[in-house]
């Protein structure tokens, strides 16, 4: 089927291009996405390229963006950028990368002490400060600049996993850095945002730190809730049921009765506590569907996925006329953090006492960051067509250097 559905995008491309040549634009424009959308499902056919599928489905995101902005901001009445929309999207992206984590690999610092400390450092060392040094090099305008901060003040995502594991690398250094990175990004990512994006647009820390525990805390707390459901006995399991019940209370006497006990003040403590509860609800539920159906944990990262495409899509849009003026050179700013962050996490690693293989892991973990979460909390900000923008241009490229890097490494490493 996928074969077909290739040969389908070759026809759509070529109707594109004669659409073009007879001047038909919207035959042009329409033929072009579509082919792109079928070319992304057809790759997966041809096995050079099938690593590739979800890269293609960036790329085809930012071309649909870029040719029908409104179309994709607005659906059925429904605004696209709707924060509410946003923070359920993004916290739908990381309880997906969540259940392909386990609570083990919070304890690898055991096996990787060393590795994982020299990890960290790098992680929140060299892209941020590289990020910063570009911004104002290419001097962006500055919410686009501190966007360019704020993805490289991120944690690594689970996109550096899958490029290690595709090197042979060190998988449980990897795992362990980007578990413990995403764990520390509510301290880490804020006060990286206030040291140097501050510098460019006004950045709130305490709201800041609150929504990034909304959109990575919570969905990971839940996440973990129904890891432990699956590993612990009977005790362990028991204590999880009693604060989901109690949880579960909590949340309906909010639901009924929150206006008249806070009256219309909204305070941040209550806003965190009522996410918290509904974390150990969320993973009861979810583990109560996985008994149901054991391959729902495989179906997640594809989730995940959706929600980074369509992260991408919507800042796209909404960038449309800056990605127009500036895509250029943003990409070339991209080019540049990314091989930064690949030559100094491995050679900064490498001067730290790490082997090759850590190294090269370390290399993937500085220089492939959390895309999704970037544009999840621009988005939070209610900035994405400014804040998000440099996620929306760094993704695509972050995952084509990454494979082609993971690739040159797993040859080289048969070779040897």
């Amino acid at each position: 089927m996928r074969k077909y559905i290739l040969y389908l995008a070759v026809i759509l491309v070529i109707s594109s291009g004669m659409g073009w040549l007879q001047d038909i634009v919207w035959l042009s424009k329409l033929g072009f996405v579509l082919g792109l959308s079928c070319l992304s499902v057809g790759v997966g056919s041809l096995k050079s390229l099938s690593g590739y599928q979800y890269t293609f489905w960036i790329v085809t995101a930012v071309a649909a963006g870029l040719i029908y902005p409104q179309t994709f901001l607005n659906i059925g009445g429904i605004d696209l950028r709707n924060k509410w929309l946003i923070l359920i999207i993004i916290q739908l992206v990381m309880f997906g990368m969540g259940t392909q984590m386990s609570i083990k690999d919070f304890i690898g610092i055991r096996k990787s002490g060393r590795g994982v400390l020299v990890g960290l450092l790098c992680q929140f060392t060299i892209m941020p400060i590289v990020g910063f040094i570009i911004a104002k090099t290419f001097s962006f305008e500055p919410e686009i600049a501190a966007g360019i901060v704020l993805i490289g003040s991120c944690s690594s995502g689970l996109a550096s996993n899958v490029m290690t594991y595709i090197a042979k690398g060190d998988l449980v250094l990897s795992v362990t850095v980007t578990a413990i990175s995403t764990l520390t990004a509510p301290i880490m990512t804020t006060f990286l945002m206030k040291l140097f994006a501050g510098t460019f647009i006004e950045i709130n820390f305490f709201d800041m730190m609150m929504n990034i525990v909304k959109i990575v805390l919570v969905p990971l707390t839940a996440a973990m809730i129904h890891d432990a459901l699956k590993i612990y006995g009977k005790q362990v399991r028991k204590r999880i049921m009693v604060m989901a019940s109690v949880s579960s209370i909590w949340l309906l006497v909010m639901l009924l009765f929150s206006n008249a006990i806070f009256g219309t003040e909204k305070y941040n403590g209550v806003e965190i506590l009522n996410f918290i509860c509904a974390a150990f609800v969320v993973g009861v539920l979810y583990h109560y569907l996985y008994k149901i159906l054991p391959k729902v944990d495989g179906f997640m990262p594809l989730f995940s996925m959706f929600g980074i495409v369509y992260f991408t899509l919507v800042t796209t849009a909404a960038g449309r006329d800056n990605l127009l003026e500036i895509g250029m050179i943003l990409f070339l700013a991209a080019v540049l953090h990314n091989t930064a962050g690949y030559i100094l996490g491995y050679w900064l690693s490498r001067v730290g006492g790490l082997d090759k293989k850590q190294s090269q892991t370390i290399a993937f973990e500085v220089g492939l960051q959390n895309g999704g979460m970037a544009s999840g909390l621009a988005g939070a900000m209610g900035k994405l067509a400014t804040l998000g923008l440099a996620a929306a241009v760094f993704s695509p490229w972050m995952n084509i250097s990454g494979s082609l890097l993971a690739n040159y490494w797993r040859k080289k490493r048969e070779k040897e």
